[in-house]
């Protein structure tokens, strides 16, 4: 999920690029708004995205089974290699990192949620208090004792204390806003806010689309009645509510900007009129520059190179342990497998391209785990990954490897977690790691009954020292590490 998440916002940060550097100063109000509202979209759905022909054309990896690692001061005592530890005095229960950002997560949806109900009660309480009027296609209210301008949905409210010319010009430009159907822009992203509250850059979309509905609400009015609409959007600061998704007249602002030959100092906080006075400035641009957008194609090619690579497709394999987990149904009266029965498992999943590690009890077989091998075997490598100080043939620099990283991980990993935990019983952490091209130790992840577990197998493999790389026809090669982690903690 953390994986998912930083996708995300690496995809939303590229498309706040395009748009900032190449679409913002543009006039094409319309394709932009489009731009905002699908990317942000957009960037939700690449990570689900595989191409499997881009998966199929990137350098093979090879994947290596490693014999399980004996924690502890326990012996092998069984042909299942699983590990007898002391017995351990169950202490004290500790409460895992995903429950705790769960609950954090929880908690911040409830005070957005909280949040978004005391912003429709403000509005509320505002209409309450207002004069209503229905119009043609839209509803007005009038605030007593107010100069705010502002609209939601189909109504429009406006201030009473705005005088008769204020109210023209902003009721035509609150008017495009109903028309146009803004609010439902906004109140698009107020979700977003509420479902991902920790995302900055739901945020920075929100912000973006509003400024965008002013333009395009300035420009269409302006165009009846320009050097009024400026007169009309300097000559007063009008106030406003802090709701975000409303669409108001007026923000003020902190700089200078020349109008009609006269230098404007702007007061307040964000900037907003002058970059509205910029944009009513501006030309119209040529029809020539919407061939920027097509700067999306290889801007989605890469997200998609990206997810492609970056995380290999289960499908196969839900499939094959479906079919496992069936035939091991029908056979489960008898309690293990037998040698007929091991050998149907065995061919069910060679048909699959699929290697399963059966571990043999005294009367038969009864586990079983997975491996991918669409890759080719380890065997075939002719340079296998070497751990520092190691040396000698193939075969050899095997051996040595998988008995440094035993030993490097039975020094390193926390067993004491089985008391802070209160676990009983066996264990079994399952690690997945990658020795890449330059030896690194990369994309670990690892399975186990508890997530502390997980998290502590993840942190000691991560910190396996560098490797020398493998190698295959004489180049560097990726090589996939499976590694179990066994012990046993007697009730």
């Amino acid at each position: 999920m953390i994986h998912y998440i930083l996708q995300v916002l690496l995809f939303q940060l590229l498309f706040l690029a395009v748009y900032d550097v190449f679409l913002k100063k543009e006039t094409f109000f319309n394709y932009n708004r489009l731009y905002l509202l699908g990317t942000s979209v957009v960037s939700f759905v690449i990570p689900f995205l595989k191409i499997e022909a881009i998966q199929q054309s990137i350098p093979q990896e090879y994947r290596v089974q490693l014999p399980a690692v004996l924690l502890g001061n326990a012996t092998e005592t069984t042909t299942n290699s699983s590990v007898l530890l002391d017995e351990v005095v169950l202490t004290q229960q500790s409460i895992s990192w995903t429950t705790i950002l769960l609950g954090i997560y929880l908690l911040g949806l409830v005070i957005s949620i909280l949040l978004f109900s005391l912003k429709l009660r403000k509005l509320y309480l505002l209409k309450k208090s207002a004069v209503l009027q229905k119009k043609n296609g839209y509803g007005l209210a009038i605030l007593q004792e107010s100069d705010v301008a502002f609209t939601f949905l189909n109504t429009i409210y406006l201030g009473a204390r705005l005088s008769a010319a204020q109210k023209h010009h902003i009721l035509q430009h609150e008017l495009v806003h109903v028309q146009q159907r803004h609010t439902w822009d906004l109140l698009f992203f107020e979700l977003l806010r509420i479902l991902v509250w920790f995302n900055p850059l739901v945020y920075v979309f929100q912000q973006k689309i509003q400024a965008l509905h002013e333009y395009t609400a300035d420009r269409l009015v302006a165009s009846k009645d320009k050097a009024g609409y400026y007169q009309n959007l300097l000559s007063e600061v009008f106030g406003t509510t802090k709701i975000s998704f409303i669409n108001t007249f007026y923000k003020s602002s902190i700089t200078r900007l020349n109008v009609f030959g006269h230098s404007i100092k702007f007061r307040g906080e964000d900037g907003q009129v002058k970059n509205r006075i910029v944009m009513l400035q501006k030309s119209n641009s040529k029809k020539i520059v919407q061939l920027k957008y097509l700067l999306l194609i290889p801007a989605v090619c890469a997200m998609l190179f990206y997810t492609s690579c970056s995380e290999e497709t289960r499908n196969e394999e839900s499939d094959l342990l479906t079919k496992i987990g069936n035939l091991q149904t029908d056979i489960s009266s008898k309690g293990q497998l037998s040698e007929d029965e091991f050998k149907a498992l065995v061919k069910l999943v060679a048909e699959n391209r699929k290697d399963v590690v059966f571990q043999k009890k005294e009367d038969g077989y009864n586990e079983y785990q997975t491996e991918d091998l669409s890759s080719v075997p380890f065997a075939v490598i002719e340079k296998v990954p070497t751990y520092p100080n190691c040396s000698g043939t193939n075969e050899e620099m095997r051996i040595c490897m998988s008995k440094q990283i035993q030993q490097f991980v039975g020094e390193n990993f926390n067993t004491k977690l089985a008391n802070t935990l209160n676990l009983s019983g066996r264990q079994r952490i399952s690690v997945q790691f990658k020795i890449d091209q330059t030896g690194n130790v990369v994309d670990v992840r690892a399975r186990a009954p508890h997530p502390d577990l997980e998290v502590e197998a993840v942190r000691v493999v991560s910190n396996l020292p560098q490797m020398l790389p493998g190698e295959q026809d004489g180049k560097k090669v990726s090589v996939i590490y499976a590694l179990p982690i066994l012990f046993e903690v007697n009730e």
